[in-house]
């Protein structure tokens, strides 16, 4: 089940984070603090938040995304985890697909998704690629010397 983010599922969403040892601890505070500003500011529209429970309602995955500030139709996907211990079972791509749909429903036109050259990352760039996305730039020692910025996109054609 996907639904959007409510109060108490902050920890859990914060511990399937650090559980997924895929981001550093400046990374998990800044998925904090979208996290705080989602749950704290509703009329705010720069960051939405939902998440994925498994049958048991236990939180498995999330997603922030938002419309890309300046642009037409843009949407940033800007964080995907799913906890370590439900991986592989859907959840990813549950969520990635309901980005689509919510893209598409307000006429977005392209989802930009941002991520490392590392090679921890290699499954995670597999994974956008098996859901269609393409690489369109990428710009080295980005984030740090030898690990460039991925950026992978998809776009989509509005209905006239």
């Amino acid at each position: 089940m996907l639904r959007p983010m409510v109060k108490p599922d902050r920890e859990p969403v914060l511990t399937l984070i650090q559980a997924t040892g895929f981001f550093t601890s400046e990374e998990i505070k800044v998925a904090e603090e979208l996290i705080d500003i989602y749950l704290t500011s509703p009329a705010q529209s720069d960051y939405l938040i939902v998440v994925a429970e498994n049958g048991s309602k236990k939180v498995t995955g999330y997603l922030t995304y938002g419309p890309t500030p300046l642009t037409d139709g843009t949407w940033d996907l800007y964080w995907i985890a799913v906890s370590p211990d439900e991986q592989g079972q859907g959840y990813g791509q549950a969520l990635v697909n309901w980005l689509e749909e919510e893209v598409k429903k307000k006429t977005g036109r392209l989802i930009v998704i941002e991520t490392s050259s590392q090679p921890k990352y290699e499954p995670t760039r597999k994974f956008y690629e098996k859901l269609g996305y393409n690489e369109l730039a990428r710009i080295p020692d980005f984030y740090r010397q030898g690990d460039d910025r991925v950026i992978f996109g998809k776009y989509f054609r509005s209905k006239e």
